[in-house]
């Protein structure tokens, strides 16, 4: 009697629990802006690596387009597709002057794990580091070497200010400019953008392998592919 009680009772139990749905139960999409990967060329990628989509983006940090591209198209473009895996995005530089490849060495400071922030952060503050650079002027022996003279570009325009408040010292910063490593990728970028690419100027996009028209996110967006709901 006592087991016919103690296997109703857990039929009972069964009947009355909550059913749990698909949903309930299932684990949460993964967001791929989390994720940043490095190609070996040195490009850093946003997102999923093996994404059906890819977009590369061509930058140089003393372009006041390409800020303006980062300040209305990052949140979008990450929003609407790469948090979903369906398109990563690829930085690549395409160097101008020597402002410029100070601060595309002193995004890289950190490596993957900070270099988008870096990168963020150098275009929503290139007004102030951009006045000082208009401004700067060298006090270095002629025979100073390059790492020597781009540390004292960062240091007069406040990009190695800039850079400690991502957590970066100014020991870091100037390591990063002395790195020959980033040096070459950096600048190779640059000459496969230029002869291979066919950049003409910043911002340029490639989606899926072809390059656009585009310069600005209004005319990037109409090219991309329907976002994932």
């Amino acid at each position: 009697m006592n087991l016919f009680r103690t296997l109703f009772l857990a039929l009972a139990a069964l009947l009355v629990a909550p059913v749990l749905s698909p949903a309930a139960s299932a684990a949460p999409a993964k967001d791929w802006t989390r994720t940043v990967t490095q190609t070996p060329e040195g490009a850093y990628v946003l997102g999923n690596p093996a994404a059906k989509n890819r977009l590369v983006e061509y930058v140089s940090y003393t372009c006041p387009h390409c800020a303006h591209f980062v300040a209305e198209g990052t949140a979008p473009l990450k929003s609407g597709w790469v948090a979903k895996g369906m398109l990563a995005i690829e930085v690549r530089n395409l160097i101008r002057d020597r402002f410029d490849l100070t601060s595309a060495l002193l995004a890289r400071c950190g490596g993957a794990a900070r270099f988008f922030g870096n990168h963020e952060a150098l275009f929503a503050n290139q007004g102030a580091w951009l006045d000082l650079a208009r401004a700067y002027q060298p006090s270095l022996p002629a025979n100073a070497s390059q790492a020597a003279i781009m540390a004292d570009i960062a240091d007069k325009t406040g990009l190695l200010a800039l850079m400690e408040k991502r957590g970066v010292t100014p020991a870091e910063g100037k390591a990063c400019l002395a790195d020959k490593k980033a040096l070459d990728q950096v600048l190779a970028m640059t000459k496969r953008g230029l002869e291979q690419d066919g950049v003409q100027g910043t911002p340029s996009f490639i989606v899926n392998g072809k390059m656009t028209d585009a310069h600005d996110w209004a005319g990037l967006r109409p090219l991309l592919p329907t976002p994932a709901n």
